[in-house]
């Protein structure tokens, strides 16, 4: 299968040809479930676009917890169906569909009462167990373990002794979650569908009740362009009232934001072998490690302000450290936090008021002629809301559609990936580069990486790691322009890779350097370099301040503070 290239140049003729000729699905929204959609159409055979307003991954889908998981606390719930559905999807994930973006991690939950909690958790967790291998798609993973108090120490050093009187370890699942999305948009352009991101949805074209198109504005190069198809996918997530709008519909249901932040510490901060698991009053607090790095997340609240760009607040950072702070030995203070992320989860509206308890199901609705909706659900459940997405959008067109496939499809880099991984070492003699940077290409590219190792041998000084973000080599930025789509800075240094919220500058650092790599790809001058970094230091100062200020509202508002990046 011939690799998409995502640069500048496709991007402009995706445009035009989604523009020429009626589709006969268009997908508006590029996050996870956009994506998804996308994918799934076009691998049945229809004609297929997909359109992103901002960046691919942009909103929510960049903004998660990095975890593919089944939802154990879900069991508690009862929720059975959910917790059986999302097993499997790990499974898939991690062993056919995307195994060089799916890795498995090990949690640790410590236990706090001596007997009945061993008992209570333990068959919880053997349940999980049993449900995802029973899925067909489990054994992958190591079952888990019932540890001392001694064995859990000895796991995670960093414990209070009296924070625990024994422990649970199981395993669950990781990935990147916005690199997952761009890879799975390259899948979806390999297989024919047109992609377009920074091109936006302004309006919906009728006729009579049925929506046969949208008006779609190009906010790189201005314009806007009439595209037509049988049936438009709303797949906008936090967004879905604003885009039904567009048509003077609410729809047949409400979705709310819930506002989840997380923070990055360096490793040597919490001295573990194992991720950290820990209930709280309201749910579950995540210690997932990352890299060099520890995310420490997440809240759960109602957020009803700015959902472009939503502001962690002082009392946020306060609320996790406090929670993580009552278990570790050494205390973590506002000095170790590397990054701070915030992100808005979209929950279906409920009778209940706290967004801890409403449905992370999915819902599928088609409220008008021509236009289907798909909203709720997670992250890990994506590829089932995209196939019920697309299933609801067949019934309008006259045609027989083939059943969806993706669950055999392969992201691109999956495929060979294994077998580079077990020649890494050869890799690199012959490339020069460390085993260690050979390693992190594959974990992030897969068989791609061969396209950066390309990229490198023309000119060696892409070899080198980015000043002050030195997990990254110099290659990585040109790459994410010339084949994933990026358009601006932020989008490199937030998206492609992990630098803003991975480094203590939060990227200003290097972000100059990255610019200047950047700029023969997507033709750049020296002044558009300028203000490009700019603007992505006006960026970081409205996040540090915003995270500074006691509440939403203040946070919000200091937030606003750095306007968008303007157009080419």
């Amino acid at each position: 299968m011939k690799t998409a290239t995502l640069g500048p140049a496709q991007r402009a003729e995706a445009l035009a040809r989604m523009a020429e000729r009626e589709l006969d699905i268009l997908v508006v929204g590029g996050g996870v479930v956009g994506a998804g959609t996308a994918l799934d159409a076009a691998t049945r055979g229809l004609s297929t676009g997909l359109v992103e307003a901002r960046d691919w991954a942009s909103g929510t889908s960049s903004r998660s917890s990095k975890l593919i998981h089944g939802g154990l606390r879900y069991l508690e719930m009862l929720d059975f169906a959910l917790v059986r559905e999302a097993l499997k999807e790990r499974g898939l994930l991690l062993e056919r569909l995307a195994p060089h973006l799916v890795k498995p991690v090990p949690f640790l939950y410590p236990l706090q009462h001596k007997g009945w909690e061993r008992w209570y958790a333990g068959s919880g967790v053997a349940l999980y167990d049993g449900m995802s291998i029973s899925s067909g798609h489990g054994r992958g993973l190591p079952v888990h373990r019932h540890l001392s108090h001694k064995r859990a120490l000895r796991v995670a050093p960093c414990l209070k002794k009296d924070a625990l009187v024994g422990a649970l370890q199981y395993y669950d699942a990781q990935m990147d979650d916005a690199r997952y999305v761009a890879t799975m948009v390259r899948t979806a352009a390999a297989y024919g569908a047109q992609v377009a991101n920074r091109a936006r949805v302004v309006g919906f074209l009728r006729e009579g009740e049925r929506v046969v198109g949208a008006r779609v504005e190009d906010v790189e190069a201005g314009g806007t362009y009439e595209v037509r198809a049988r049936q438009i996918v709303n797949a906008t997530g936090v967004w879905t009232d604003d885009t039904q709008a567009l048509i003077g519909e609410r729809g047949q249901f409400h979705v709310r934001a819930s506002k989840g932040i997380h923070l990055v510490v360096p490793k040597d901060r919490i001295h573990s072998t194992t991720g950290l698991i820990l209930r709280t009053e309201k749910s579950v607090l995540f210690v997932i490690p990352w890299g060099r790095h520890w995310i420490i997340g997440t809240t759960d609240t109602d957020w009803d302000l700015d959902k472009t760009h939503p502001a962690a607040s002082s009392a946020d950072i306060d609320y996790l450290l406090e929670h993580v702070n009552s278990v570790l030995a050494t205390p973590l203070t506002r000095d170790d936090v590397e990054g701070v992320y915030a992100g808005l989860r979209p929950l279906l509206a409920g009778e209940s008021d706290a967004t801890s308890k409403l449905s992370r199901e999915h819902t599928v609705a088609h409220p008008v002629p021509g236009l289907v909706v798909v909203a709720g659900g997670k992250y890990t459940t994506y590829r089932v809301m995209a196939k019920d997405a697309v299933d609801e959008a067949v019934h309008g067109l006259d045609q027989r559609v083939a059943e969806c496939v993706t669950e055999d499809v392969p992201l691109v880099g999956a495929e060979g990936y294994k077998a580079l991984w077990n020649a890494r070492a050869r890799i690199a003699a012959r490339t020069g580069l460390h085993v260690a940077r050979i390693e992190h290409l594959l974990n992030r590219y897969g068989s791609l990486a061969d396209e950066l190792l390309e990229l490198v041998v023309a000119d060696p000084s892409l070899g080198e790691p980015l000043t002050g973000a030195d997990d990254y080599l110099r290659a990585e930025a040109v790459y994410a322009c010339t084949h994933e789509g990026a358009r601006h800075l932020d989008d490199v240094l937030t998206r492609r890779t992990r630098i803003s919220i991975e480094t203590f500058d939060r990227g200003t650092r290097c972000a100059r350097e990255v610019a200047e790599l950047m700029a023969p790809a997507l033709g750049w001058d020296a002044a558009q370099v300028d203000k490009e970094v700019a603007h992505y230091q006006k960026r970081v100062e409205a996040e540090r301040e915003s995270q500074r200020q006691p509440d939403d509202l203040t946070a919000d508002a200091a937030r606003l503070g750095a306007p968008d990046i303007v157009p080419l």
